[in-house]
């Protein structure tokens, strides 16, 4: 079982219903019936998804008179942004290497 922020984050980023809460969280805070009307899974499934969410730090839920709207908490992205634009950095610069490369090539080859 994953302990560390990062793999928890990464582990909730892994399941397309949960980044399809996300997205529609992205839009602005909704209840849990509004989260789940264009999913084809029961309110418990859905809560589940949520309980993961909130335990990633991705999401927090509130209470107002009767209704608990979901809130995205687009901050613990960042650590999750972070990991992922050190590698974007690498991949970047083997592009760029190999866009030389191919140049070089390509002068050595016309006539």
């Amino acid at each position: 079982m994953a302990t560390d922020q990062l793999s928890v984050i990464f582990g909730a980023l892994a399941d397309p219903t949960r980044r399809a809460i996300l997205a529609r969280l992205a839009e602005g805070e909704a209840t849990v019936n509004e989260l789940a009307a264009p999913f084809d899974m029961t309110l418990p499934a859905i809560s589940k998804h949520l309980k993961v969410l909130e335990r990633a730090g991705l999401i927090s839920r509130g209470r107002e008179a009767q209704w608990r709207p979901c809130k995205l908490e687009a901050e613990s992205l960042r650590e999750a942004s972070e990991w992922v634009d050190r590698y974007r950095r690498f991949w970047e610069s083997s592009y760029d290497k190999l866009d030389a490369h191919l140049k070089r090539l390509m002068k050595g080859n016309t006539p």
